[in-house]
Formats: structure tokens, C-alpha cells, sequence
């Protein structure tokens, strides 16, 4: 019988985000870990498994586990600890400039994975291609499906939850989110899943996000 292994947690800085993670490995079991990321419930990661709240396993062995956390690779070992900094503000804000076209387009991130965003306050929810979908690992036809009326017809539409958003320095948890099979889409939607969590202030061609709650 394998034994579980406890493990010290880790604190990582991902400076290129601006984002300090907490992830905590409790457990080790072969292509298996059982982590905390941020606090949270105590999860179950299989080696192969999409990414959960952007963390993804590896490998493991006797000793570890390798991580990618963010898009950064990092093996934890037993007793390791690494001090992260300080929390961040609490007033997460990301400042947006205008296309010539007058769009607010952004890179972003969803459940850790690279996502190029369109700000649109008329759309209800953040809205994926179903090609962007299954690249990002969402296994979006668990979803409720439905019918949405767009320029190219008719598309079936599945309601998902996102566990992770990102755009600059704003994090936000567990967002609606819609995913549009088979209708190409040159961006995702930053809809209103998002926004409304936002407060938005617009000056000409400069838009500023500061996070709400």
C-alpha cells in the first residue's frame, strides 16, 4: 500500500503575472497529488489531467511532484519552502488602451491558459470558440447546451464554469462562461461574467479595470 507523504507547502512568485500562488502538496501517490492551491479544498491531480485553477501535474515520484504553476515548471520535494512575498493590493486594476478601431483587446488567461480577450459589455458571459475550449482542456460539452443567434446563424452554446480568469493583475475565481461550437471567433469575449465584477472607468481611449470583489 502506498503511504501518503506530507509535504511542506510552497509559495511561489509568479513575477511575470504579478501573482503569488500558494500551492500546498499534502499527498503523493503514484501520477497522483493531492494539493491546496490558495487556500482552498484539498484537490486530487492526475498526471495528464486538464489544468485545475492553472496548476497541471507532471510527474511524481518517491520523494515529488512536478508542477507547471502558471506556465512556470517547479518541483516540490519533501520539507522544501520557499517564502513567497507579500500579498498583492487589494485593489487589483489592469489599464486598457484602445485599438485604432476603438476595441479594448488584451491577453488574458483562463484556467492558466493563454487566451487573447475582447472587452464587450454586451456579451453575457466570457465567450470561447470551441476550438480555444479545447485547447484550454474544458471539457465544455458537460455544459448545458442551448442555441445562440450570431452574424454567422445559429450556433449550439454550452455554459461552463471557469475556475480561473485572468487579465493583468485581476484574478477572479469560478466565472460563467460560454463556449460557441464550431463558430470561428478571432477573439474570446471579456463579457460581463467578468466585468461586472470590475469597476470601469473609460477616458478617451484608455480604459482602467479595478477589480470590485
Amino acid at each position: 500500500m502506498v503511504k501518503l507523504r506530507i509535504v511542506a507547502s510552497l509559495l511561489l512568485l509568479l513575477s511575470s503575472a504579478g501573482w503569488t500562488a500558494e500551492v500546498n502538496v499534502i499527498g503523493l501517490f503514484p501520477g497522483k497529488a493531492v494539493v491546496v492551491i490558495d487556500g482552498g479544498a484539498p484537490r486530487v491531480l492526475s498526471v495528464g489531467q486538464k489544468p485545475v485553477e492553472g496548476v497541471t501535474l507532471i510527474s511524481t515520484d518517491r520523494e515529488s511532484a512536478t508542477l507547471v504553476i502558471n506556465g512556470q515548471k517547479r518541483t516540490l520535494r519533501i520539507g522544501q519552502h520557499q517564502a513567497g512575498p507579500a500579498p498583492a493590493s487589494a485593489n487589483q486594476s489592469v489599464t486598457l488602451t484602445a485599438d485604432p478601431r476603438g476595441h479594448f483587446v488584451v491577453d488574458g488567461q483562463v484556467n492558466g491558459g493563454a487566451v487573447r480577450f475582447l472587452v464587450d459589455t454586451g456579451a453575457t458571459a466570457i465567450s470561447l470558440s470551441s476550438a480555444d475550449a479545447t485547447r484550454l482542456g474544458i471539457d465544455y460539452k458537460q455544459g448545458q447546451a442551448g442555441l445562440m443567434g450570431t452574424a454567422n446563424g445559429t450556433v449550439v452554446v454550452y455554459r461552463v464554469k471557469l475556475d480561473t480568469v485572468r487579465v493583468g493583475d485581476i484574478l477572479v475565481n469560478n466565472v460563467d462562461g460560454a463556449v460557441l461550437e464550431g463558430n470561428p471567433m478571432p477573439f474570446a469575449l471579456l463579457g460581463m461574467s467578468f466585468l461586472n465584477r470590475m469597476e470601469m472607468k473609460r477616458e478617451g481611449q484608455t480604459m482602467v479595470l479595478i477589480r470590485r470583489f
